[in-house]
């Protein structure tokens, strides 16, 4: 019996390792790191963003398998809220940038001037639809 859940446990960690390697090497193949030390003037801090990268794909995982609850501490969710949504927008505008996007969209509508005004309104979109999503509970 001992034998069946020792094999168990070795596929199901090493699946969840090759699956988090897929995730996090998706994330580099974005240019998600290089872009944050290009853009900060912060290269050499390239595997400290790699680490911190790692950890909270980690510590998000115990949180999830272990449910770990969160304390109902309002600077605790503000700064979850913060980082989680700095993640998300960094993630979605990276893969834009990716599948080139923005540029074909720009060009095609021939809206240039208008770039900075459209980023703002998505970043408040998505910041009011996150605000109504966890305040009223839809």
């Amino acid at each position: 019996m001992w034998a069946k859940e020792l094999l168990l446990a070795v596929i199901g960690l090493s699946s969840g390792a090759i699956v988090s390697g897929g995730l996090f090497s998706f994330i580099a193949s974005l240019g998600v790191v290089s872009d944050f030390a290009d853009r900060t003037h912060t290269g050499s801090k390239v595997s400290l963003y790699e680490d911190a990268i790692i950890l909270g794909g980690s510590l998000g995982n115990l949180f999830w398998i272990y449910q770990i609850q969160m304390t109902n501490e309002l600077w605790l969710l503000i700064f979850f809220g913060l980082f989680s949504g700095i993640f998300v927008g960094c993630w979605s505008m990276a893969l834009a940038e990716v599948l080139n996007i923005f540029p074909i969209f720009i060009r095609r509508v021939k809206m240039v001037k208008c770039i900075p005004y459209i980023i703002l309104s998505i970043a408040i979109g998505k910041g009011a639809g996150a605000l109504l999503f966890f305040f009223r509970g839809w």
